[in-house]
């Protein structure tokens, strides 16, 4: 069998912001026609590594060298890049909402005519849209616009668009963190397609069920140094494997155990009845229709369901009605009837909702991070209605070392943190507003197995000291890992109810396939 040409050698990478050392003497060897993932905790520097690739940390920016094709590149731009056939598709998808697919596939690549140079070729755009949506397998009008098709529709956009540009070396980055099972398995299957056509692929994904799945090679990464090549050629290394890599030991229990003494209390927290929520562009339209729940003191109550089952909007609406119209039913804390019909009542009243965009919805990323962690509760850090700057970074540098955020300092831009210590400095928001119920909305999303179990850690934390939980996840481990209780949500229904002890991947599924008429595909 003939050995597989070396396509991408990267060598002695060394890259530092300032007096913090990201990467330092990074080696990463991609051969041709392979899929090479690329995994470590967050802020392990993956996504460094590859902008360094890209060119978007250019040349001189850097120490070490790239060869690509048996050539030393010194690429100071993307475009020097994509020149070479090397394309990057990031986690935050580079589209256009308001152009079409079309255009947003050519933007900065644009089909000009032969007859009239710099004028737009439409007819040839919109023909060589088609072709390249029918090679990555959607069935799409190049004339839509980009804001009507779903998420798992854009990836593909992206990748059609990395495509035209002659793509011979294609790296995403989680480009599954946002998808459902059944979309992340159409991605995944397409990247298999273009490896059978010779096109290499640098994956970075903290879903590692896909990386064993889909992977030749695998590559740990962990603060900033390489650590191991795994060959997975057989697809035979294990996830507790790439765990070992990743966090330096063996993690043998991905949930931990909560304090053995803690009872759940039989005091109703937060009591939810016949809540039904109308859509806020089609009233007609329900999106939850009389869902009750309880939550006791003590307890995490775990909302499992399918992409659109109505689990964020019920979260959000509930949330001081931050979402939908012809909003009805009965709430109670600590048995007593109470109304949110403002954000700022719900906080006050005790409720807190972390949402699942944290990016768009919970942090403001170009403020510091101790401005971020006092947002939901300025009162504490103010006096006579004046913001205490000074109290403000000691109850930041409080919260940063109670949730282990890791920053050189709390005035960091929280936009620079990795995606974990991002979700902790959103927790920390939250904290600081002292609630007595936490709605978390996809809590672990985006983020690395060690960060994963430092946030179950701090729910558990959380329960025993008395607050109640409603975790929201599309990953069905998770909701059975960490739930005492767990309600099934279906087509804006609660479906199901079940102890933990009864729970399984397959009774939660028989739940929302009893309730409807469609085929689905659990989200994990």
């Amino acid at each position: 069998m003939t050995e597989q040409k070396v396509l991408l050698k990267m060598k002695n990478i060394t890259k530092r912001f300032g007096k913090v050392t990201a990467l330092k003497d990074v080696n990463l060897e991609v051969k041709e026609g392979e899929v090479h993932a690329l995994v470590g905790e967050n802020g392990a520097g993956k996504s460094t590594l590859m902008n360094v690739l890209s060119g978007i940390y250019p040349y001189g920016s850097y120490e070490g060298d790239i060869i690509f094709d048996n050539e030393t590149c010194k690429f100071n731009k993307i475009h020097d890049s994509e020149d070479k056939g090397i394309v990057i598709i990031h986690q935050e998808l580079a589209l256009v909402p308001y152009l079409s697919i079309a255009e947003n596939m050519f933007l900065g690549n644009e089909r000009v005519s032969s007859m009239n140079k710099g004028v737009v070729d439409w007819p040839r755009t919109y023909q060589r849209a088609k072709e390249l949506l029918d090679l990555v397998g959607l069935d799409e009008d190049p004339h839509t616009l980009i804001k009507d098709i779903g998420v798992g529709k854009q990836q593909l956009v992206e990748i059609a668009k990395a495509v035209s540009k002659n793509c011979r070396l294609l790296i995403l980055d989680e480009p599954t963190a946002s998808l459902n099972e059944d979309d992340s398995q159409k991605l995944l299957e397409l990247i298999a397609k273009f490896r059978k056509e010779g096109m290499t692929s640098i994956i970075i994904s903290h879903k590692l069920n896909e990386i064993s799945y889909i992977a030749n090679s695998i590559t740990v990464v962990r603060d900033g140094s390489t650590i191991e090549t795994l060959d997975n050629s057989n697809h035979n290394v294990s996830e507790d494997r790439i765990i070992a890599g990743m966090v330096g030991r063996a993690l043998t229990d991905r949930f931990p155990k909560r304090d053995p003494s803690h009872k759940i209390s039989d005091e109703v927290l937060l009591e939810v009845n016949n809540w039904t929520v109308h859509h806020p562009l089609n009233p007609k339209r329900k999106v939850n229709d009389n869902v009750s729940i309880k939550l006791h003191r003590g307890e995490v109550v775990g909302l499992a369901g399918l992409m659109g089952a109505g689990r964020t909007e019920f979260a959000k609406s509930l949330f001081g009605r931050s979402y939908g119209v012809n909003i009805s039913g009965e709430v109670k804390m600590n048995g007593k009837p109470v109304q949110f019909k403002s954000v700022v009542q719900a906080i006050k009243a005790g409720l807190a909702y972390v949402t699942e965009d944290r990016k768009g919805d919970g942090l403001v990323l170009e403020n510091p991070i101790a401005a971020n962690m006092t947002l939901a509760n300025l009162e504490e850090v103010s006096k006579n209605l004046v913001l205490d700057k000074n109290l403000e970074i000691v109850k930041a540098k409080e919260l940063k070392q109670d949730l282990n955020v890791k920053c050189a300092s709390v005035m960091q831009n929280v936009g620079n943190l990795s995606g974990g210590n991002q979700q902790k400095v959103l927790l920390a928001k939250w904290m600081l507003a002292h609630p007595e119920v936490l709605i978390l909305d996809e809590p672990t999303r985006g983020i690395d197995v060690g960060a994963k179990y430092e946030i179950y850690c701090l729910i558990n934390k959380l329960v025993e000291s008395g607050k109640a939980v409603l975790m929201i996840s599309s990953e069905l481990p998770e909701v059975l890992g960490m739930s005492d209780r767990i309600y099934v949500m279906n087509e804006g229904k609660i479906v199901g109810e079940m102890p933990r002890s009864e729970a399984s991947q397959e009774s939660i599924m028989g739940a929302i396939l009893r309730t409807s008429g469609k085929k689905h595909i659990v989200e994990q």
